[in-house]
């Protein structure tokens, strides 16, 4: 009696949950009654008829995210390339998901493959690693016009890794390894050329401004110069002027011959001092004469002159 207690109680147990559902949010289940199509059971409570009612699919309502196992693809230059990548997408109608297609996880993945071979079949190799973000359109274009039947949107599709051969991974570093040296080469030919470029325009602005200054120097040693005999003119006309005065005066002769005197002295003793060869006066008389002769000289100059240049008597 007790065995048929306990067995009753495990079919009540079992008959309430197979009764009674709670659908959680952002999901939906379909409802089959008798092995047909039903409804769909939306986030709550819900209450199904024992042995006659049954969820038949359970489906997840929020974006979902498939790995796309990696497959080698050979491009457009006979190179193959391994390439995976990550698929997004979001049921829609659990209706048609659920009898569109068996499993539509599945079939996205092989759709997005076939794709994937296609477009990397289109372009070279070195255009792969160019063009991601239009082989992700092309792929998320193709497989969501496929999915519309199953109740399925694709929303994106983003390409994971290219990973070519050994070899040709080798042979890419080599040409990179060339193109970062021939950079470097034309950014040091660059500076070579600017440094060059600024040490001839600062010599050109050194001789320049060198140039502008010996011009001004000269100018100032000539303004200089010009102003130094301007004084000099002006000094000696000026003395001249004192000494004509004073021979005007009394006794004015008799200075000015005796300064010649002195003068004539003065440099003669020189001449002497300096010459191997002496040349003295023969005596007196010619002393005497020459002082005569300076004696007329100053009395010419002492005669008053006329209006037309004439002596007056």
């Amino acid at each position: 009696m007790l065995f048929y207690s306990a067995v009753a109680l495990v079919v009540l147990i079992l008959l309430v949950i197979k009764t009674f559902v709670i659908v959680p949010q952002q999901h939906a289940y379909v409802k089959e009654r008798l092995g047909n199509f039903s409804k769909v059971l939306d986030p709550g409570f819900h209450f199904l008829i024992p042995i006659v009612d049954r969820v038949a699919y359970r489906h997840i309502l929020k974006e979902q995210t498939i790995d796309v196992p990696p497959q080698v693809c050979i491009t457009k230059d006979n190179v193959q390339v391994e390439v995976d990548g990550i698929l997004y997408l979001k049921v829609l109608d659990p209706v048609k998901a659920s009898y569109g297609i068996s499993d539509y996880r599945f079939a996205s993945i092989q759709l997005a493959q076939t794709n994937m071979r296609s477009e990397m079949g289109k372009i070279d190799l070195d255009r792969t690693f160019m063009e991601r973000e239009k082989i992700n359109e092309d792929i998320i274009q193709a497989v969501d016009m496929a999915s519309d039947p199953w109740g399925v949107k694709v929303i994106r599709y983003e390409i994971k890794n290219i990973m070519p051969p050994r070899s040709v991974l080798a042979t890419m570093e080599k040409q990179m390894t060339a193109e970062r040296d021939k950079r470097a080469e034309i950014f040091h030919s660059e500076g070579e050329r600017s440094a060059t470029i600024n040490r001839s325009e600062g010599d050109r602005q050194e001789a320049i401004n060198m140039s502008e200054g010996e011009k001004q120097r000269r100018i100032n040693v000539a303004e200089g110069e010009a102003r130094r005999i301007e004084l000099i003119s002006e000094a000696t006309a000026n003395s001249i002027q004192l000494v004509a005065g004073a021979i005007q005066k009394p006794g004015g002769n008799e200075a000015v011959r005796l300064r010649i005197a002195e003068e004539f002295i003065k440099r003669f003793g020189q001449v002497v001092e300096k010459s191997k060869t002496q040349v003295v006066p023969l005596g007196p008389a010619t002393i005497q004469s020459t002082f005569e002769g300076l004696k007329g000289l100053m009395s010419g100059l002492e005669s008053p002159r006329g209006p037309m240049g004439g002596r007056q008597g």
